[in-house]
C-alpha cells in the first residue's frame, strides 16, 4: 500500500502526530510532503490549467513532484490544524492549484479508485469546516472514499493533549486503519459520485473548455467508458 500525506503546515504538532499514528497503523509504503516547505505558491488566476495546459501553469515543475505522488498513492491523508475556523493558508493555496482537476473539468483515472482521509485538530471549534475545505476537492477530484476524523485535543501542542484523548485518539485510529486496509484495492465511488459524474459526462459533450471536450472524449468518458471500472 502507498500512501500519501500532504501536511498543511510545516511543525509537527497534534495533527502531525494522529496522521503518523494513522499511517503507520496502516504499515505502507509512506511519502509525505509539508507546506510550505515542499510547496509555497500561490495560484495566479491566469487560468492556463483550465484553458490550455497545467503544464503551462508557472508553478507545474513545483507541484510535480506532489502530483506524482498523489497519482502513484493508493491512499491518500490529507490533513491541517485549524486555522481560524479553515484549513491553513499553505493548504488552501495547494488546493487552489489543482481546480483543473475537478470534475467539471478533467479529473485524473485513477481518483475514482482510491482512499482518501481528512484529518484535523483543534483546541476547541472548527473541525466541521475544516474537515470540508478538505473533502470538497477530494470529492469533485472523484476519489472514492473519503473518511473524515476531527477532534479537539484541548492543548496547543501534543504533549500537552490529555491521556484520555489520547486512548481515544489510539482506538479511532486503529478502526479506520482497519477498514482502509480492508478496502484496499476494491473501493469504488459511490452513488452521488457517480450521478455527479453522469451529469459532467452530459455536460462534456460540449464541454465548458474545448480542452475538457477533448479530454473527456479521449478518455471515453462521453460514451460508456467510466473511470472506475
Amino acid at each position: 500500500m502507498k500512501i500519501t500525506i500532504i501536511h498543511g503546515q510545516n511543525h509537527k504538532g497534534s495533527t502531525y502526530n494522529i496522521v503518523h499514528e494513522l499511517a503507520e497503523k496502516l504499515n505502507g509504503e509512506i511519502t509525505e510532503f509539508f507546506l510550505p516547505k515542499d510547496f509555497d505558491e500561490f495560484c495566479l488566476g491566469c487560468g492556463t490549467c483550465f484553458t490550455t495546459s497545467e503544464k503551462k501553469c508557472p508553478h507545474y515543475e513545483k507541484t510535480q513532484p506532489l502530483t506524482a505522488a498523489i497519482d502513484a498513492a493508493d491512499v491518500l491523508i490529507f490533513d491541517s490544524p485549524v486555522y481560524v475556523y479553515h484549513v491553513t493558508g499553505s493548504m488552501k493555496a495547494f488546493l487552489d492549484h489543482y481546480g483543473y482537476r475537478w470534475m467539471v473539468h478533467s479529473p485524473e483515472e485513477s481518483m475514482f479508485k482510491k482512499q482518501a482521509v481528512c484529518i484535523t485538530t483543534a483546541a476547541g471549534a472548527g473541525l466541521s469546516s475544516t474537515l470540508k475545505d478538505l473533502k470538497d476537492s477530494l470529492y469533485f477530484w472523484g476519489v472514492a472514499k473519503i473518511y473524515k476524523y476531527g477532534i479537539a485535543v484541548a492543548s496547543l501542542n501534543w504533549d500537552g493533549v490529555p491521556d484520555k484523548k489520547r486512548k481515544s485518539i489510539d482506538k479511532a485510529t486503529t478502526k479506520l486503519a482497519k477498514k482502509i486496509s480492508r478496502r484496499n484495492g476494491k473501493v469504488k465511488p459511490g452513488l452521488k459520485t457517480k450521478a455527479f459524474f453522469f451529469l459532467m459526462h452530459l455536460l462534456q459533450r460540449k464541454g465548458i473548455t474545448e480542452k475538457d471536450r477533448l479530454y473527456w472524449k479521449e478518455k471515453g468518458w462521453t460514451g460508456n467508458k467510466r473511470p472506475w471500472k
